[in-house]
């Protein structure tokens, strides 16, 4: 019988049969009693030799990066390799594109790489709800709140997308902004983009607004690249928009270029509003609006949970950050 067969026959999750079996804390005294019963019933012994020779193995620390042009991922790595530097845990990073199956490549690469634990820099829930079950190590999702999987050994660290394009977007809508266009990922396949765009028809139907899906939002990579193709393609359909919310600075970026190209003002005839407020956007012309997620504080809070994990057995924490909007030059109130 293996840890996973104990699993099956308890109900209780991988994680929490491992740390049941090694005597960590943070178990409840039901799911303990439970498993312990099974043990016994079933007579399982844990294989020490195995457990010794593979905790004298694994000693590092995964990041799995979705996106290799993503800036804001870039910053929190940068805060996760100064704070290992020095440390016993070596890092690996791997780099996936946006449809890529991340928790598929984690499994592979724990095996490989003989990782204690993972943070995922991004990720698409149903991924998680369909692959994660038996990783078999803490991991921390960044940015998407992982909470409504229930796994014991998965954590997240995130801002409450929903919340924030709702709040960028009423801003607007209090500058008498009434025409409006989006530019994001593909909302199948990003949980980010879905929650962003509910955020903005959450705010715009409030307000007795209404927005097409189809014809008032364009599917693009977080990338300047990205925002300048989307923009294009918004303006080509001819669609009338005073105000445009693109879901990174990145693409905001790209916006600017493609509005000039049009011969349109930022923010005389289209205010723009970004996602992330990264460094940059102090240094477009005109200074760009931006909804200001912590990223070093997130990244900080992502190991920790990792390494607490990793080291004294805690349970999964979901945790929301606060956000905050940044107005500068590129948001104004409507032309009379």
């Amino acid at each position: 019988m293996t840890i996973k067969d104990l699993a099956a026959k308890t109900g209780y999750a991988v994680g929490t049969v491992s740390r049941v079996l090694n005597n960590h804390p943070n178990v409840s005294e039901k799911a303990r009693a439970a498993i312990l019963a099974a043990v016994e019933e079933s007579g399982f012994q844990l294989n020490q030799n195995a457990k010794q020779l593979k905790q004298s193995h694994a000693t590092s620390i995964l990041v799995i990066l979705k996106g290799s042009g993503n800036i804001l991922f870039a910053e929190m790595l940068e805060v996760i390799q100064t704070s290992l530097h020095g440390t016993r845990y070596p890092l690996h990073v791997d780099y996936l594109h946006g449809a890529d199956n991340e928790v598929r490549r984690a499994r592979q690469l724990i095996r490989e790489k003989n990782a204690l634990g993972v943070i995922f820099l991004g990720g698409n829930l149903e991924n998680f709800q369909s692959d994660f079950a038996d990783l078999g190590v803490p991991a921390v999702l960044v940015t998407n709140s992982a909470e409504s999987l229930g796994f014991d050994n998965l954590s997240s660290v995130y801002i409450d997308d929903h919340a924030a394009a709702r709040q960028a977007v009423e801003a607007l809508i209090a500058m008498g902004h009434k025409n409006f266009a989006v530019i994001g990922g593909h909302r199948l396949y990003s949980d980010i983009s879905r929650m962003r765009w509910e955020g903005v028809v959450e705010a715009m139907t409030a307000a007795g607004l209404t927005i097409d899906p189809e014809l008032d939002y364009a599917t693009v990579y977080f990338s300047p690249d990205g925002g300048y193709q989307g923009t294009m393609e918004l303006l080509q359909r001819d669609r009338h928009f005073t105000a445009l919310f693109t879901m990174s600075d990145l693409m905001a970026i790209g916006a600017f270029r493609a509005l000039e190209d049009h011969n349109l003002e930022v923010p005389g005839d289209v205010s723009v509003i970004g996602y992330d407020n990264l460094s940059v956007g102090e240094f477009l012309i005109p200074r760009l609006t931006s909804v200001d997620q912590p990223t070093e504080a997130m990244a900080r809070r992502s190991l920790q949970l990792l390494l607490d994990a990793i080291e004294n057995g805690a349970t999964a924490k979901h945790e929301a950050v606060p956000f905050t909007l940044v107005f500068r030059e590129s948001t104004g109130k409507v032309k009379e």
